[in-house]
């Protein structure tokens, strides 16, 4: 990621920190990875030998899953996390007084969304992809029912013990927990349904349409009490968008503020009072909002998408800081009251962020403060730098295929894990002339540097040699030299284009009519040799057709007038041609015999200079 006024700490523990907007973000998620199919012992001797693993922060232990994170939210307490993953599908809970794992529980399908219905863990409700829903208790699952169309979001309403569902119908199901049975589903106006919400102040319930709009309903009368459009409000800010606008997400911040995320990337802020956004914030991606979150401690929004996370102020809708990982972002979770920040993204490892300037590390973390003033700056190593994953095919290359099924190498998927050392060792075996190979490389480079820089005459192609020379000098104008010597000339390099210089077909004769139509100011441009015909040198004088003077041209341009000119003067050349040929054909055949002339009565001929009267002759 590349941020603006980005400042590197030197220190002695293992933590990225970057600035953006003078706002300093400490990423709690970096570090060296160990492999999770090693043994204790192995990673207890892996951290006492390597400096690398001894200064890293593992704020806590195992925070990841298998492969992706979906999901993660906190409990009331703020004494657990409980994140959702893949593959298995799985849930898993995390102390944080502990700072570990407390307990991992797998599912048959994987969880679109999960809710906590009490201040901890001990009663949770998650809805998963296959249509069920289940509940669970500290023990384990307590209960397992299936709802009617396949859900896409979902909401606690405490008040009434109502479970509220919305996904690929217009119904919103109502699941009622103290009575255990569904109740009559609310029919709203679209067509589908993709995300809910419910005020934490007066329990308002909205839900957000593929149509971009925005119903709310009132759980005490069951009735819809008002309806926002999304899609115009975001049409009317900006008119570039082609995609039918969807709403993704929303979320309530207190009893009148509402936020409305977009398929399309902008954040619409709402006083539920009014049908006019207070503001539009775009996050120029395209991509849809994934979660929205307030901050307690100040008045700054967070809006994520899948691939950044922006902070910015509800007032002015001003950029306070933004976050952009390498991996796309899920799902996001902002600890209460601290400037911790959780997100579920396309890797194994949950990623965590620590923002002092939005508030204090929370208590169960408290050393987060002390060490913040000594944190380094380091790449995220996402694969095994101890290990080299190498495949069958490259085992047998270097020799080392007698070893598979020993505890030197590791199955992994399509190949395996070999340490580092023991790879490096093969490879100097299995080609020890691998430096003489790298050396000539590295000469034949240097050696085709040197030749680029000589100067190349320019070869010109035996079919239309004007043509191509037209277009290097075309292309050459206005370069230096430096992008002359290594720029190909597009046209001459095509193979579209090819024939155009080889086949004498398309050959482009200057003198054909067809040429002197289409190109009548190159072909007057063009030098021709002194011709004594009459006909060649001197124009035809031609009468002007009557009832129009020449005057009568002034009401084209100037530009239009040239063309015209040169256009007739073509014709009349053209003509001209024609009439010699027809007069007087060649034929080189006929022989030309000699002529006899008598001289007229009353003249006389005498030689140039010769004044006698013998040498005249009279008639």
């Amino acid at each position: 990621t590349c941020w603006i006024g980005t400042r590197v700490y030197v220190v002695s523990v293992n933590m990225q920190v970057s600035s953006a907007n003078d706002v300093k973000i400490y990423n709690l998620s970096v570090g060296k990875s160990l492999p999770e199919w090693i043994s204790d012992r192995k990673k207890r001797q892996l951290q006492k030998n390597d400096a690398g693993l001894r200064c890293r922060i593992e704020l806590i232990q195992d925070f990841k899953m298998p492969t992706v994170s979906t999901s993660i939210r906190i409990s009331k307490d703020n004494q657990y996390i409980i994140a959702a993953g893949t593959y298995k599908p799985r849930l898993r809970c995390y102390d944080v007084s502990q700072l570990s794992m407390k307990f991992e529980r797998c599912f048959d399908a994987e969880a679109v969304t999960f809710e906590l219905l009490d201040d901890d863990y001990s009663k949770m409700v998650l809805l998963q992809a296959d249509r069920y829903v289940e509940f669970h208790a500290r023990y384990g699952r307590y209960y397992r029912t299936r709802i009617p169309k396949f859900g896409r979001d979902m909401k606690y309403h405490s008040s009434s013990c109502d479970l509220y569902f919305v996904g690929a119908s217009n119904e919103v199901m109502r699941l009622n927990l103290e009575e255990g049975r569904f109740m009559t589903p609310f029919i709203t106006d679209a067509s589908e349904l993709n995300c809910c919400d419910v005020n934490p102040e007066h329990y308002l319930l909205a839900v957000g349409s593929t149509e971009g709009k925005v119903e709310c309903w009132d759980p005490r009368v069951k009735t819809r009490v008002g309806l926002l459009d999304c899609a115009l409000s975001v049409a009317n800010e900006d008119n570039n968008i082609t995609d039918v606008t969807q709403v993704s997400k929303i979320k309530f911040k207190d009893a009148l503020t509402m936020a409305v995320g977009t398929s399309t990337g902008q954040v619409l802020l709402y006083d539920i009072r009014s049908r006019r956004p207070i503001i539009v914030k775009d996050h120029q991606y395209g991509e849809p909002i994934k979660s929205i979150a307030f901050t307690n401690q100040s008045d700054n929004v967070m809006s994520c998408d899948s691939k950044i996370l922006k902070i910015w102020d509800r007032h002015d809708g001003k950029l306070f800081t933004s976050i952009e990982p390498d991996h796309k972002i899920n799902d996001l979770c902002v600890c209460q009251d601290s400037g911790l920040i959780f997100m579920a993204n396309e890797s194994s490892r949950i990623l965590a962020y620590y923002i002092p300037s939005l508030g204090p590390a929370p208590r169960w973390c408290s050393f987060l403060d002390n060490i913040t003033e000594e944190l380094e700056e380091n790449p995220d190593s996402t694969v095994y730098d101890d290990y080299k994953f190498l495949t069958r095919k490259e085992l047998e290359d270097l020799g080392l295929s007698h070893i598979v099924g020993t505890g030197l190498v590791r199955a992994y998927m399509h190949g395996f894990f070999i340490d580092i050392r023991l790879y490096h060792k093969a490879r100097a075996l299995a080609d020890p002339f691998a430096y003489e190979e790298y050396r000539k490389n590295k000469i034949r480079q240097k050696i085709e540097e040197a030749r680029a820089n000589r100067v190349r005459v320019q070869k010109l192609p035996q079919i239309n040699k004007a043509l191509a020379h037209k277009l290097m000098t075309v292309a050459d104008k206005g370069k230096s030299d430096s992008v002359k010597k290594q720029s190909p000339h597009g046209l001459l390099k095509d193979c579209r284009f090819s024939a155009l210089f080889s086949d004498p077909n398309m050959e482009v004769d200057p003198n054909s009519d067809e040429y002197k139509l289409l190109n009548p100011v190159v072909t007057a441009r063009t030098p021709k040799p002194l011709n004594m015909d009459v006909d060649s040198n001197f124009d035809e004088i031609q009468d002007e057709p009557e009832g129009r003077a020449s005057s009568d041209d002034n009401t084209s341009s100037d530009d239009d007038r040239t063309w015209v000119r040169e256009v007739r003067q073509q014709h009349r050349a053209i003509r001209r041609e024609k009439r010699v040929r027809t007069d007087y054909p060649s034929n080189k055949t006929t022989k030309q015999e000699p002529k006899f002339y008598e001289m007229k009565k009353g003249q006389t001929f005498m030689r140039k200079g010769d004044t006698s009267d013998k040498n005249m002759v009279t008639r």
